[in-house]
């Protein structure tokens, strides 16, 4: 392609993320010509590169790692010296991600998507000019629609920029080639948490330092204690409303009110959350604006102020989650094609992946009760679930928020092993605006996890089974 003779397309999509990818497999399925830009090498973005998938993959090594230490002989597995090796612990994290980018690619290939490897930018509404990341001229393509789907980027703080040695993003977090011996995590959301667990696990001593008054702030007040409590009981340091004010030598500051507070850290992991990533784009030439928060200004259909430009996923207002991205990309190419698109945003399930898990979605007891809304709460401990005794999983409850009047389920949460799992049918129960009654006379099989959920939607009317 030369850009004296742009190549035309029905859509093209900047970004191969989860959201820009399957945005991409959706309209190539309802039979328009597109095209997929990525500036990295491999597709996927960050979710299936250097987030989500590598995370998780090093967090399941890091548990098997810890129940063979830790808890193996209490199950009559007698393995004597466990050790780690953590070369081939970040081979097999890389095999799964190799394995995974790879499917996406066939998968393009098959649908017959033209990937471009190369930087976008815009040059009018329906045309934009890639850089090829390999220099082999430039070249122009143009569409009747655009999708912005460029994903986020980790936010550094003024006084601690990444050098990717030292003080990392998570990016750099998911390949330490030792583990460090002393780890302080500037952040205590989803992502600190996670890798934090992984490098505690593996051997750190690792200090979480959060600005806000608690961990994982949007979960209710009872779950952030019990999960704060079950995270320190593994050997997670946890320090709560302190303001990091400065790193060198070493030795990382922070002030909690007049209190003083310092951190010897050899790795410092900033994870105060992720900015929409819209540079180098020239959004301006396409006419496409931003709100006060730097995300891409759209409308309930996800149409951005410039005519044929969308955008989804990271850039726009909404949880920087790639499973929201996906139901994005998704809606968008139906409505594309002439379709009913559909994303209910109200009911997107949140999870951080740590042992145990949380995991949330729509209304919370607290901020119902906030919202003077009459609810009635359903609780049921694991302790209580078959299941779980026998595998040693007993941690945690689920807890579901239900209409006092209507008894329609507003929300639920979840501490527990298999949390994210788990949440899955609240949210499929609740898409129809299901009851806690709905909920509690489906069939759940015996013995599962799954029980408790049933039990703590019998418990919303005072009705568990298994409990008082």
């Amino acid at each position: 392609m030369s850009s004296s003779a742009p190549s035309s397309f029905d859509l093209i999509v900047i970004g191969a993320g989860p959201g820009g990818y399957v945005c991409a497999f959706r309209a190539a399925q309802l039979g328009l010509k597109v095209a997929l830009v990525e500036k990295h090498a491999t597709l996927g973005g960050t979710c299936l590169n250097v987030g989500c998938i590598p995370s998780k993959a090093l967090l399941s090594s890091s548990e098997h790692f810890v129940f063979a230490k830790q808890h193996a002989a209490e199950h009559g597995v007698k393995l004597g010296s466990v050790e780690l090796d953590l070369a081939t612990l970040l081979k097999k994290k890389d095999a799964v991600v190799t394995k995974l980018v790879g499917g996406v690619a066939q998968l393009a290939k098959a649908r017959k998507i033209t990937v471009l490897t190369g930087t976008a930018s815009f040059v009018s509404a329906n045309r934009i000019k890639v850089e090829p990341v390999v220099p082999n001229g430039l070249s122009e393509l143009t569409a009747k629609n655009i999708v912005i789907a460029t994903g986020s980027a980790p936010v550094e703080l003024p006084f601690l920029k990444f050098d990717g040695h030292t003080v990392v993003s998570s990016d750099h977090a998911i390949n330490f080639t030792t583990v460090p011996q002393r780890l302080v995590v500037v952040g205590g959301g989803a992502i600190g948490l996670e890798l934090g667990s992984v490098w505690s696990r593996l051997g750190s001593d690792v200090t979480i330092v959060e600005f806000l008054p608690s961990i994982v702030a949007t979960y209710d007040a009872d779950i952030v204690r019990n999960f704060t409590r079950l995270l320190q009981k593994q050997g997670l340091k946890i320090e709560v409303g302190a303001k990091v004010t400065s790193f060198a030598n070493g030795l990382l500051t922070a002030e909690r009110g007049t209190e003083k507070l310092s951190f010897a850290a050899d790795k410092v992991l900033v994870a105060v959350g992720r900015r929409p990533f819209t540079d180098s784009l020239n959004l301006a030439a396409a006419g496409v604006q931003l709100d006060d928060k730097k995300r891409i200004k759209v409308d309930a259909h996800l149409k951005t102020t410039a005519l044929g430009v969308w955008a989804i996923g990271d850039v726009v207002a909404g949880p920087m989650l790639a499973h929201k991205a996906e139901e994005d990309g998704v809606a968008v190419a139906e409505w594309i094609a002439g379709k009913a698109g559909h994303v209910n945003w109200d009911l997107v399930p949140a999870i951080v992946y740590t042992d145990p898990e949380v995991a949330s979605v729509g209304l919370g007891e607290d901020a119902a009760k906030a919202a003077g809304i009459a609810i009635n709460v359903g609780k049921f401990n694991f302790a209580a679930n078959g299941r779980a005794l026998a595998a040693d999983v007993t941690d945690g409850y689920v807890k579901i928020i239900a209409d006092a009047k209507t008894d329609k389920i507003l929300g639920a949460q979840i501490l527990g092993r298999n949390a994210g799992e788990l949440i899955s049918e609240i949210v499929t129960h609740m898409e129809y605006g299901g009851s806690a009654e709905d909920l509690a006379r489906t069939i759940h099989a015996h013995p599962t996890l799954s029980e408790a959920v049933k039990e703590a939607a019998l418990a919303v009317s005072k009705r568990a089974l298994h409990a008082l």
